[in-house]
Protein backbone atom coordinates (compact mmCIF):
# COMPACT_ATOMS: atom_id res chain seq x y z
CA UNK A 1 0.00 0.00 0.00
CA UNK A 2 1.63 3.37 -1.49
CA UNK A 3 -0.74 5.55 0.28
CA UNK A 4 -4.00 4.58 3.04
CA UNK A 5 -6.90 4.13 2.11
CA UNK A 6 -9.58 6.78 2.83
CA UNK A 7 -12.03 5.89 6.01
CA UNK A 8 -9.59 3.28 7.39
CA UNK A 9 -7.76 3.92 10.57
CA UNK A 10 -4.11 4.73 9.30
CA UNK A 11 -2.35 5.82 12.49
CA UNK A 12 -2.96 6.23 16.55
CA UNK A 13 -0.82 8.64 18.58
CA UNK A 14 -0.88 9.64 22.74
CA UNK A 15 -1.03 12.91 24.48
CA UNK A 16 1.01 12.23 27.82
CA UNK A 17 1.25 14.51 30.80
CA UNK A 18 4.65 12.85 31.43
CA UNK A 19 6.59 11.93 27.43
CA UNK A 20 9.59 11.23 29.21
CA UNK A 21 8.44 8.34 31.44
CA UNK A 22 5.60 7.37 28.62
CA UNK A 23 8.88 6.66 26.25
CA UNK A 24 10.65 4.66 28.59
CA UNK A 25 7.33 2.12 29.12
CA UNK A 26 6.47 1.72 25.55
CA UNK A 27 10.03 1.28 23.99
CA UNK A 28 10.43 -0.97 27.25
CA UNK A 29 7.08 -2.72 26.55
CA UNK A 30 7.62 -2.88 22.78
CA UNK A 31 10.85 -2.96 21.62
CA UNK A 32 10.31 0.20 19.90
CA UNK A 33 12.69 3.00 18.91
CA UNK A 34 11.79 6.85 19.55
CA UNK A 35 12.20 9.17 16.88
CA UNK A 36 12.50 12.44 18.45
CA UNK A 37 11.40 15.83 16.11
CA UNK A 38 12.71 19.23 16.50
CA UNK A 39 11.50 22.24 18.17
CA UNK A 40 9.66 22.76 14.92
CA UNK A 41 7.08 20.11 15.48
CA UNK A 42 6.96 20.52 19.48
CA UNK A 43 9.19 17.07 20.03
CA UNK A 44 7.04 15.01 18.93
CA UNK A 45 7.99 11.13 19.22
CA UNK A 46 7.48 8.88 15.99
CA UNK A 47 8.16 5.39 17.68
CA UNK A 48 9.68 2.65 15.42
CA UNK A 49 9.54 -0.47 15.21
CA UNK A 50 12.53 -2.41 13.09
CA UNK A 51 12.70 1.27 11.62
CA UNK A 52 9.22 1.20 10.89
CA UNK A 53 6.83 3.86 12.29
CA UNK A 54 3.79 2.10 14.14
CA UNK A 55 2.51 5.23 16.41
CA UNK A 56 3.47 8.71 17.72
CA UNK A 57 3.43 10.32 21.26
CA UNK A 58 3.68 14.26 22.40
CA UNK A 59 2.98 16.59 25.08
CA UNK A 60 -0.50 17.58 26.14
CA UNK A 61 -1.09 20.99 25.82
CA UNK A 62 -4.65 21.45 27.68
CA UNK A 63 -5.03 21.94 31.05
CA UNK A 64 -6.84 19.16 32.81
CA UNK A 65 -6.46 17.14 29.61
CA UNK A 66 -6.36 13.45 30.68
CA UNK A 67 -3.42 11.24 29.21
CA UNK A 68 -5.16 8.96 26.23
CA UNK A 69 -4.24 7.35 22.80
CA UNK A 70 -5.79 8.74 19.57
CA UNK A 71 -7.19 7.03 16.84
CA UNK A 72 -6.39 8.78 13.42
CA UNK A 73 -8.71 8.07 10.49
CA UNK A 74 -7.17 8.30 6.78
CA UNK A 75 -8.83 11.01 4.17
CA UNK A 76 -7.86 12.64 1.13
CA UNK A 77 -9.78 15.68 1.90
CA UNK A 78 -9.63 16.66 5.94
CA UNK A 79 -11.79 20.04 5.25
CA UNK A 80 -14.79 18.15 3.72
CA UNK A 81 -14.48 15.87 6.83
CA UNK A 82 -15.12 18.45 8.76
CA UNK A 83 -18.21 19.43 7.20
CA UNK A 84 -19.84 16.29 7.23
CA UNK A 85 -18.95 16.12 10.86
CA UNK A 86 -20.16 18.95 11.82
CA UNK A 87 -23.70 18.17 9.03
CA UNK A 88 -23.87 14.49 11.05
CA UNK A 89 -24.06 16.13 14.76
CA UNK A 90 -20.86 15.98 15.81
CA UNK A 91 -18.13 18.77 17.17
CA UNK A 92 -14.74 20.33 15.35
CA UNK A 93 -12.11 20.21 18.25
CA UNK A 94 -9.17 21.61 16.12
CA UNK A 95 -9.78 22.67 12.43
CA UNK A 96 -7.55 21.09 9.53
CA UNK A 97 -4.35 22.45 9.81
CA UNK A 98 -1.36 21.84 8.07
CA UNK A 99 1.70 19.98 9.90
CA UNK A 100 4.39 21.67 7.53
CA UNK A 101 4.77 18.97 4.56
CA UNK A 102 3.60 16.07 6.42
CA UNK A 103 0.15 16.01 6.14
CA UNK A 104 -3.09 18.01 7.32
CA UNK A 105 -4.81 16.61 10.46
CA UNK A 106 -7.98 17.72 12.30
CA UNK A 107 -9.85 16.33 15.71
CA UNK A 108 -13.17 15.83 16.33
CA UNK A 109 -15.91 14.47 18.81
CA UNK A 110 -18.62 12.60 17.56
CA UNK A 111 -22.29 12.89 17.98
CA UNK A 112 -21.84 10.92 21.66
CA UNK A 113 -19.11 12.87 22.22
CA UNK A 114 -16.04 10.25 21.23
CA UNK A 115 -12.72 12.20 20.19
CA UNK A 116 -11.31 10.79 17.06
CA UNK A 117 -8.96 12.11 14.31
CA UNK A 118 -7.73 12.84 10.38
CA UNK A 119 -4.72 12.02 9.12
CA UNK A 120 -4.83 13.63 5.32
CA UNK A 121 -0.99 12.00 3.96
CA UNK A 122 1.49 14.62 3.23
CA UNK A 123 4.86 13.24 2.81
CA UNK A 124 4.17 11.31 6.17
CA UNK A 125 0.98 7.96 5.23
CA UNK A 126 0.86 6.82 8.63
CA UNK A 127 1.71 3.58 9.99
CA UNK A 128 4.04 1.23 8.35
CA UNK A 129 3.20 -2.03 9.66
CA UNK A 130 0.51 -3.20 11.01
CA UNK A 131 -0.81 -7.08 12.84
CA UNK A 132 2.84 -8.07 13.80
CA UNK A 133 3.94 -8.19 17.46
CA UNK A 134 3.98 -3.68 18.11
CA UNK A 135 2.12 -2.95 16.05
CA UNK A 136 -1.44 -1.12 15.87
CA UNK A 137 -4.05 -4.42 15.65
CA UNK A 138 -7.40 -3.18 16.06
CA UNK A 139 -9.47 0.20 16.39
CA UNK A 140 -12.64 -0.22 18.54
CA UNK A 141 -15.06 2.50 19.63
CA UNK A 142 -16.92 2.34 22.67
CA UNK A 143 -20.36 3.90 22.81
CA UNK A 144 -23.94 3.78 24.71
CA UNK A 145 -25.52 5.05 20.96
CA UNK A 146 -25.55 2.67 18.64
CA UNK A 147 -27.82 3.61 16.38
CA UNK A 148 -26.92 7.44 16.80
CA UNK A 149 -23.48 6.64 16.21
CA UNK A 150 -24.05 4.30 12.90
CA UNK A 151 -25.64 6.89 11.52
CA UNK A 152 -22.83 9.62 12.12
CA UNK A 153 -19.77 7.50 10.66
CA UNK A 154 -21.84 6.29 7.89
CA UNK A 155 -22.61 9.73 7.28
CA UNK A 156 -18.66 10.86 7.25
CA UNK A 157 -17.13 7.80 6.16
CA UNK A 158 -19.29 6.04 4.79
CA UNK A 159 -19.18 3.34 6.90
CA UNK A 160 -21.44 0.23 7.16
CA UNK A 161 -22.08 -1.06 10.88
CA UNK A 162 -23.24 -4.95 11.15
CA UNK A 163 -24.27 -6.57 14.50
CA UNK A 164 -22.25 -9.90 15.10
CA UNK A 165 -22.28 -11.91 18.32
CA UNK A 166 -19.30 -11.95 20.49
CA UNK A 167 -19.34 -14.52 22.95
CA UNK A 168 -22.89 -14.19 23.32
CA UNK A 169 -22.94 -10.44 23.39
CA UNK A 170 -23.62 -8.28 20.74
CA UNK A 171 -20.57 -6.65 18.91
CA UNK A 172 -20.66 -3.92 15.64
CA UNK A 173 -18.12 -4.62 13.15
CA UNK A 174 -17.48 -1.37 10.51
CA UNK A 175 -17.34 -2.09 7.09
CA UNK A 176 -16.27 0.08 4.46
CA UNK A 177 -16.73 -1.12 0.47
CA UNK A 178 -16.92 -4.74 2.17
CA UNK A 179 -13.62 -4.82 4.19
CA UNK A 180 -13.65 -4.37 7.73
CA UNK A 181 -11.67 -1.41 9.15
CA UNK A 182 -12.99 -0.89 12.90
CA UNK A 183 -15.39 -2.50 15.88
CA UNK A 184 -17.73 -1.03 18.09
CA UNK A 185 -18.23 -2.02 22.05
CA UNK A 186 -21.48 -1.89 23.27
CA UNK A 187 -21.27 0.34 26.55
CA UNK A 188 -24.32 -1.34 28.60
CA UNK A 189 -25.99 -0.46 32.36
CA UNK A 190 -22.48 -2.96 33.43
CA UNK A 191 -20.02 -0.09 32.35
CA UNK A 192 -19.32 3.02 34.85
CA UNK A 193 -21.85 5.84 34.22
CA UNK A 194 -19.07 7.95 34.13
CA UNK A 195 -16.92 6.51 31.56
CA UNK A 196 -17.47 8.44 28.37
CA UNK A 197 -17.41 7.40 24.94
CA UNK A 198 -13.76 6.51 23.49
CA UNK A 199 -11.84 4.96 21.03
CA UNK A 200 -9.77 1.77 22.30
CA UNK A 201 -6.58 0.84 20.82
CA UNK A 202 -5.04 -2.90 20.47
CA UNK A 203 -1.67 -3.32 20.26
CA UNK A 204 -0.71 -6.87 18.80
CA UNK A 205 1.53 -9.12 20.71
CA UNK A 206 3.07 -12.48 20.57
CA UNK A 207 2.08 -13.43 23.99
CA UNK A 208 -0.69 -11.72 26.05
CA UNK A 209 0.06 -13.05 29.46
CA UNK A 210 3.95 -12.33 29.20
CA UNK A 211 3.24 -8.78 27.45
CA UNK A 212 0.99 -7.87 30.34
CA UNK A 213 3.10 -9.25 33.42
CA UNK A 214 5.80 -7.11 32.12
CA UNK A 215 3.78 -4.03 31.72
CA UNK A 216 2.92 -3.97 34.91
CA UNK A 217 6.74 -4.75 35.62
CA UNK A 218 7.05 -1.47 33.94
CA UNK A 219 4.37 0.46 35.96
CA UNK A 220 0.97 -0.45 34.28
CA UNK A 221 -1.80 -1.15 36.02
CA UNK A 222 -4.27 -4.55 34.91
CA UNK A 223 -7.40 -2.59 33.85
CA UNK A 224 -8.64 -6.23 32.23
CA UNK A 225 -6.69 -9.63 33.11
CA UNK A 226 -5.68 -11.23 30.07
CA UNK A 227 -8.83 -12.74 28.62
CA UNK A 228 -9.94 -15.13 25.44
CA UNK A 229 -11.94 -14.16 22.46
CA UNK A 230 -12.94 -15.65 19.63
CA UNK A 231 -9.92 -13.80 17.76
CA UNK A 232 -7.62 -14.54 19.98
CA UNK A 233 -6.67 -13.24 24.14
CA UNK A 234 -6.19 -9.67 25.20
CA UNK A 235 -5.92 -7.67 28.03
CA UNK A 236 -6.29 -3.42 28.89
CA UNK A 237 -3.80 -1.82 30.34
CA UNK A 238 -3.54 1.57 31.99
CA UNK A 239 -0.18 3.10 31.30
CA UNK A 240 2.01 5.09 34.32
CA UNK A 241 0.45 8.48 33.55
CA UNK A 242 -3.59 6.88 33.25
CA UNK A 243 -3.45 5.99 29.16
CA UNK A 244 -5.60 3.14 28.35
CA UNK A 245 -4.44 0.54 25.86
CA UNK A 246 -4.85 -3.20 24.76
CA UNK A 247 -3.31 -5.90 24.26
CA UNK A 248 -4.05 -8.04 21.48
CA UNK A 249 -2.87 -12.09 20.85
CA UNK A 250 -4.12 -13.87 17.45
CA UNK A 251 -6.06 -16.93 17.77
CA UNK A 252 -2.93 -18.15 15.38
CA UNK A 253 -0.23 -16.77 17.53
Amino acid sequence: MTRPTPGVPNWVDLGTADLGDATRFYTGLFGWEADVSGEEYGGYTTFRLDGRAVAGAGPLFGEGQPTAWSTYIATDDADAVAARVEAAGGKVLVAPFDVMYQGRMAAFLDQAGAPFSVWQPGTMKGADVFDVPGSLAWNELVTRDVEGTAAFYGTVFGWVAREISVQGLPYIVWELAGETVAGMQVMDATWPQDLSPHWMIYFAVADCDESAAYAQSLGARVARPPSELPIGRYAVLEDPQGGLFALLQGANA
